[in-house]
C-alpha cells in the first residue's frame, strides 16, 4: 500500500504500535528500525499544530504498550497506580509532541527537516531524562538489548548513539520509499547497519578474549518473597529463615561478596543486632562479606527522624559500610519539592516519604573497587556513570520486581543493567526479590541468571576490567552535541533561507531596473 494513501492518524497510531512493541520482552527490537517512518511522513507534511497533535497520539500509544506495567503495581490502589500509568504516559508524550512540532516548523521553513530529525530525537531524549521527572527508561536503546552487537557502540556515546542510528535507519528506509532514486538511500541504510553491527562483533569479541588477572566471585540471591507479607508480623519469621538458609547456600561456594536484594529482611540492619548477628556468625565463619538492601534511621540536627532506603556492607570482622540511595522515585518514595515544601509529605497516595542520599560511596572487597545502585536508580545511565568515575570498577544492583509480577516490567529492568555495563565496560551484578537477578559481564553478555518467581542462589567468577570506558570518563558529550547541532540547524537554516529568498528578491529587483 502507497503511504500516501494512509491517513495521518493512522500511520501516528502505527507508529506508536510498531514501537511500543519493540521493547522486551517480546523480541521485537527490529521493528523500531522501520517504525517511525510513518510518523516521519506525517511530520513532513504536516502543519506545526497538527504535528505536535501526531507526535502526541504516537506516544501515548508506544507508551502505554510499553509501560503498562506500571498500572499492576501491587504496592498500591488500583485507581493509584492507574493514575499513576495514564499520568506518566501523558507526561511522556509532551516530549514526543514537542519534538514533532520543532521539526514541522523547521521542515516548513527550510525543506530539510530530515537532516534534523537524529539530533533533535536525542537532544529529546537527554532533555527528557533530567530533573526529578526525568525518565530514561524508555530510551531507544533498551530495544536492541537482544542485538548485542549494535549497543556496543555506547561505551562512546551512551544510549543516544544507539538512538541516533536507529533513527537513521528509520531515515534511510522512508528515503526509500519515497524517493526516486531508492537504491542509493537503500545501499547507504544497509551498509551503516552492516558497519554497526561488525564492529560490535569486533568489540565484544575484545572483552571475551581480554581476561584480566584480577578475577572476582559473587554469589546472588534471589529470594522470591512477596514484598506484600513481608514485613507482616505471621511471616517475618519465615522470611529471616528463607535468607539464612539461602545465604547458608551461598558461602559453601566460598565467593568474595555475597549479594542480597533491596531491602532483604524486616529489619533496620544497622540499628539491629537482633537482625545483624546471625549474620555476622555466618560470615565469620566463611570470611565473606554480604551486601544487603535494608531500611535505615537516623536523626537530623533538629531531631527529626530521616528515613533511607539503604545498602550495608557487612564485614566478617563486624564492621559495615553503607550506601543511602540518591535518586528517589518520585511519588513512590517520596513527592517532588516536599524538602522545600514540608507539607507536601502530608499527600497520601501510597508512597513513603524517604530522604535522598547525598554520598556515591564505593565499597572495597578483596581490592576490588564497587558501588551499588538500588532498584530504579539502574535506569539513570548519568547517575551510574558516577561512580565508576569516582572508582569503581564493578557495579551492583538491588531491587525489588515484585511489586510488578510477571508483566513487562521486570524484564525490561533488566536489560537496563545491560545497557549500564556496555555503558561503562564494567560488569554488572543484579540482585532482584524477584524479578530476574543476573551476571553481565562488560561486553553486556550474560553469563548467568535467575529467571521471575525464581528461588535459588547463583555463583559465577568474573573478570574486572581495569579501566572505564570513554562514556563514564567523559559523560553526555554526544548528547550535547546533538542539543548544540539541532540549536544551530534550528537557529541558521531559517536565517539562510531568509538571506537566501532576500538576494533573489534583489535579483529579481535589479532585473526588472535593468529591463
Amino acid at each position: 500500500m502507497n503511504i500516501q494513501q494512509i491517513t495521518k492518524w493512522k500511520l501516528a497510531i502505527l507508529t506508536g504500535v510498531l514501537v511500543g512493541l519493540s521493547y522486551p520482552p517480546l523480541h521485537l527490537g527490529f521493528l523500531v528500525w522501520i517504525g517511525f517512518i510513518p510518523l516521519i511522513h506525517v511530520l513532513l507534511n504536516s502543519k506545526v499544530s497538527s504535528a505536535a497533535k501526531y507526535g502526541f497520539l504516537s506516544s501515548i500509544t508506544a507508551n502505554f504498550i510499553s509501560l503498562y506495567w506500571i498500572g499492576f503495581n501491587s504496592g498500591a490502589g488500583f485507581w493509584v497506580v492507574f493514575a499513576s500509568l495514564v499520568a506518566a504516559v501523558l507526561y511522556l508524550g509532551v516530549f514526543w509532541a514537542g519534538m514533532s512540532a520543532l521539526l514541522t516548523r523547521f521542515h516548513l521553513k527550510t525543506g530539510k527537516g530530515i537532516i534534523l530529525i537524529p539530533f533533535l530525537w536525542v537532544a529529546m531524549e537527554w532533555l527528557r531524562s533530567m530533573g526529578s521527572l526525568g525518565f530514561p527508561w524508555i530510551t531507544l536503546a533498551l530495544t536492541q538489548t537482544q542485538f548485542l552487537p549494535l549497543i556496543q557502540l555506547a561505551e562512546i556515546t551512551g544510549t543516544y548513539g544507539v538512538s541516533f542510528w536507529i533513527m537513521m535507519l528509520n531515515i534511510g528506509g522512508y528515503l526509500t520509499l519515497t524517493s526516486k532514486q531508492r537504491m542509493k538511500p537503500a545501499i547507504l541504510t544497509i551498509g551503516l547497519f552492516g558497519i554497526i553491527w561488525f564492529s560490535g562483533v569486533l568489540r565484544i569479541s575484545d572483552f571475551d578474549v581480554k581476561q584480566n588477572e584480577k578475577d572476582f566471585t559473587v554469589s546472588v540471591v534471589q529470594p522470591n518473597i512477596d514484598p506484600n507479607e513481608k514485613w507482616e508480623r505471621e511471616h517475618r519469621l519465615e522470611t529471616f529463615s528463607t535468607m539464612h538458609s539461602l545465604l547458608d547456600t551461598a558461602l559453601i561456594d566460598t565467593p568474595n561478596l555475597v549479594l542480597w536484594p533491596e531491602t532483604a529482611l524486616p529489619a533496620y540492619l544497622r540499628l539491629s543486632w537482633t537482625a545483624r548477628k546471625p549474620l555476622l556468625k555466618r560470615l565469620k565463619l566463611y570470611d565473606v562479606p554480604l551486601l544487603s538492601g535494608t531500611m535505615d534511621v537516623k536523626r537530623d540536627s533538629i531531631g527529626e527522624r530521616r528515613y533511607y532506603n539503604a545498602s550495608i556492607l557487612l564485614n566478617p570482622d563486624g564492621t559495615h559500610k553503607m550506601y543511602y540511595k540518591v535518586q528517589l522515585v518520585p511519588f513512590a518514595e517520596y513527592i517532588p519539592l516536599s524538602g522545600q515544601f514540608p507539607y507536601l509529605k502530608k499527600l497520601n497516595f501510597g508512597q513513603g516519604n524517604f530522604n535522598h542520599g547525598d554520598e556515591f560511596t564505593v565499597f572495597e572487597v578483596d581490592s576490588v573497587f564497587f558501588s551499588n545502585v538500588i532498584c530504579y536508580e539502574s535506569s539513570l545511565p548519568q547517575l551510574v556513570r558516577k561512580f565508576v568515575k569516582k572508582g569503581a570498577r564493578l557495579m551492583t544492583i538491588q531491587a525489588n520486581d515484585g511489586w510488578l509480577g510477571n508483566t513487562s516490567g521486570p524484564y525490561q529492568h533488566f536489560e537496563l543493567a545491560r545497557l549500564r555495563a556496555v555503558e561503562n565496560r564494567v560488569p554488572v551484578i543484579r540482585s532482584a526479590n524477584t524479578g530476574i537477578s543476573g551476571i553481565i559481564l562488560s561486553s553486556g553478555r550474560v553469563k548467568n541468571k535467575i529467571p521471575v518467581y525464581g528461588r535459588t542462589v547463583i555463583t559465577e567468577t568474573i573478570f574486572i576490567p581495569e579501566d572505564p570506558s570513554y562514556y563514564a570518563v567523559n559523560g553526555d558529550k554526544f548528547a550535547m552535541l546533538s542539543m548544540i547541532i539541532s540549536l544551530l540547524m534550528m537557529g541558521i537554516f531559517p536565517i539562510t533561507d531568509r538571506l537566501s529568498k532576500e538576494q533573489t528578491l534583489t535579483h529579481s529587483r535589479n532585473d526588472i531596473q535593468r529591463s
